[in-house]
């Protein structure tokens, strides 16, 4: 991935990326720099936090870009909400981008509404795999059948392997 631009964020944006994660997911960011990247050949726009990429603003479904977690992001920052956590015959699926089928799902956090950004762990270690958006609730998401949780970032993705 080529970068097109890199710059700084002020304060405001800041605070705007520190407040939405701290809602959403429950983590409180302690960091020196953000600088928000954009790339020639990918519509990933991504802030590296002391020089990590370890946020994302995805896009909700009213076309506004919302600030999430990376899959390094959750690794470095470890989310208390909005956790989907998979058994380990899910990990190797999830890893290569696949969307996430109930049967896969040991928990989910009850809080978790259809739309909403998760981040997906795996049930061994904890590590966190993926991020998505639910397709459900969280109350709804352990089952036998459906997909649940559809990818949108995952391990070994080219946002996961891009270094600066």
């Amino acid at each position: 991935m080529d970068v097109k631009s890199r710059h700084h964020l002020r304060a405001d944006a800041i605070a705007d990326i520190e407040d939405a994660v701290a809602a959403t997911l429950g983590v409180e960011i302690d960091a020196d720099s953000y600088e928000k990247v954009e790339f020639e050949d990918s519509d990933w726009n991504v802030v590296l936090v002391d020089g990590d990429p370890l946020v994302l603003y995805i896009e909700d479904a009213a076309g506004e870009d919302e600030p999430f977690l990376t899959v390094q992001g959750a690794n470095a920052f470890p989310p208390q909400r909005n956790v989907v956590t998979v058994d380990a015959g899910a990990v190797s699926f999830v890893s290569d981008g696949a969307d996430v089928m109930r049967p896969g799902i040991v928990e989910a956090d009850d809080s978790i509404e259809s739309g909403d950004l998760v981040a997906i762990a795996e049930e061994s270690h904890g590590k966190f795999l993926a991020v998505g958006r639910a397709k459900t609730s969280g109350d709804d998401m352990v089952g036998d059948s459906g997909k649940v949780v559809e990818s949108i970032h995952h391990v070994g993705d080219d946002l996961f392997e891009f270094a600066v």
